[in-house]
C-alpha cells in the first residue's frame, strides 16, 4: 500500500442512531457539565472551587456520546486525566519561564505517558496544556490541580456515566474497567 493510499480512509458500518441513544447522550452531557458547573459557579468563596475545565466537555462527548470507545473507559478517563494533570503541573513548575516550551512538553509528554500506561484519553492533552497556559488561579493550585478539578471532575463524569449509560438495556458501560 502506497503512502498516499493510506490516507484514503475506509467507510465502516454505521448503525442507526436512535432517539433514545441521542437523548441519553444529551442527558449525560447536560448533567455532567451541570454538576461540575454548579460547584464551579456557586462556591466562589472557596478558592479551590474551580471545577469546570474545557477538557471535561470533550470527556463528556466520549463518555456519553461514544461510551464504547476505549478512550471512554474508566481506566482511560481517570488515568488519562490524572497522569496528564501531573505532567502538566510538572512541566509548568520546571519550565514556567518558557511558557511555549512548557506547553509543548506538557502536551507531548502526556501523550507518551498515556500511551505507555494504556490510559489514552484525548482530553488529557487539554488537561496537561491547561496546567501550563491556565490562569494564576490554576497555577496557584499546584499539585492540587490533579485532585481538584481534575480527579474529582473526572470521577463525577465517570459516576454519571455509570448511571446514565446503563439506563437503557442495550447500553453497557463500562466495557472494561482496567483494559
Amino acid at each position: 500500500m502506497g503512502y498516499p493510499s493510506k490516507m484514503s480512509g475506509t467507510l465502516r458500518n454505521h448503525k442507526g442512531v436512535f432517539i433514545a441513544e441521542l437523548l441519553l447522550a444529551w442527558l449525560g452531557g447536560f448533567f455532567g457539565i451541570t454538576v461540575l458547573g454548579y460547584v464551579h459557579f456557586n462556591v466562589p468563596e472557596h478558592p479551590d472551587a474551580l471545577m469546570l475545565i474545557t477538557a471535561f466537555g470533550s470527556s463528556a462527548v466520549l463518555v456519553f456520546g461514544d461510551s464504547e470507545s476505549p478512550s471512554a473507559q474508566p481506566r482511560s478517563l481517570i488515568g488519562g486525566h490524572l497522569l496528564s494533570a501531573l505532567v502538566g503541573v510538572l512541566s509548568y513548575r520546571i519550565l514556567y519561564y518558557q511558557p511555549l516550551m512548557a506547553a509543548a512538553v506538557a502536551t507531548a509528554t502526556s501523550i507518551v505517558v498515556m500511551r505507555l500506561t494504556r490510559t489514552l484519553h484525548p482530553p488529557g492533552g487539554a488537561t496537561a496544556l491547561l496546567a501550563v497556559i491556565g490562569t494564576n488561579e490554576i497555577h496557584n493550585l499546584g499539585f492540587f490541580y490533579v485532585v481538584a478539578p481534575v480527579g474529582i471532575g473526572a470521577s463525577v463524569l465517570l459516576s454519571l456515566g455509570l448511571v446514565i449509560n446503563n439506563i437503557r438495556g442495550s447500553r453497557r458501560y463500562p466495557k472494561s474497567w482496567f483494559s
